[in-house]
């Protein structure tokens, strides 16, 4: 019988992600900060990534740096770039980055979706099949949650609530994201996942194969320093 990685190696391979996902979360809230100020009370883009950061157990001694830095020249080197393309079977993609090298970003990229039977697109090709949401996922699977979840959502602002399975899903324009997310809490929810994120229009049926092979472009994407976030259109099992 073969020997599974040891427990040396798994905290290893645990640090490198949590290390890559810290990267990330810093990455956001510079550039928050830096493009509305470093006030989160004032700037929700800022105040929703150091919410990630904290919900990932960063520290707050870690964030305060990131806010710092921010303040400095090296935040200027960095650009936010979004990249439009196609996966496997021409699923739409749209790949958000920061970089402080466009050109290796794009080269990067290319080269990820080229390996997957992607390529990438010009700006406008895919973006107009995803809207620009606000999302929270909240359990409600105890007697009249469903109701109670839907009458404070719809009172701050949401756009839709949809339920299924003991799980409600609240959209909601990202401008009443936190009037949203307030008035969830208000009520005694707590969201399992509550994000800003470009949402597709529709999703379209893929194959086993194809959603093997998307899943494994998406996995390549997101160990690139760069990438921030990946948005796709296909519907895929969990």
């Amino acid at each position: 019988m073969g020997r599974g990685p040891s427990i040396e190696g798994r905290k290893n391979a645990e640090d490198a992600r949590r290390g890559k996902l810290f990267t990330k979360l810093i990455r956001e809230i510079t550039i928050a900060a830096r493009g509305g100020g470093a006030d989160p009370a004032t700037n929700p883009r800022l105040r929703a990534g150091i919410d990630k950061a904290l919900t990932a157990n960063m520290t707050k001694d870690t964030i305060e740096r990131a806010l710092k830095r921010a303040a400095g020249a090296d935040a200027d080197k960095m650009e936010e770039i979004r990249y439009e393309g196609y996966g496997p079977s021409g699923v739409a993609l749209l790949i958000d980055c920061m970089t402080d090298n466009s050109q290796r970003t794009v080269a990067d990229v290319r080269h990820a979706l080229g390996k997957h039977g992607g390529n990438l697109g010009t700006s406008g090709s895919v973006a107009f099949q995803f809207k620009h949401v606000g999302e929270f996922f909240v359990d409600t699977s105890k007697p009249g949650s469903e109701d109670k979840l839907l009458e404070a959502a719809l009172d701050a602002g949401a756009d839709d609530v949809q339920s299924e399975d003991g799980e409600s899903l609240v959209l909601t324009s990202p401008e009443n994201f936190e009037a949203v997310k307030k008035a969830l809490a208000g009520a005694g929810f707590t969201p399992s996942k509550a994000d800003v994120i470009w949402r597709p229009e529709n999703r379209v049926a893929v194959n086993a194969e194809v959603a093997e092979t998307l899943r494994d472009l998406i996995d390549w994407l997101d160990e690139l320093d760069d990438v921030q976030e990946v948005y796709h259109n296909a519907e895929l099992q969990t």
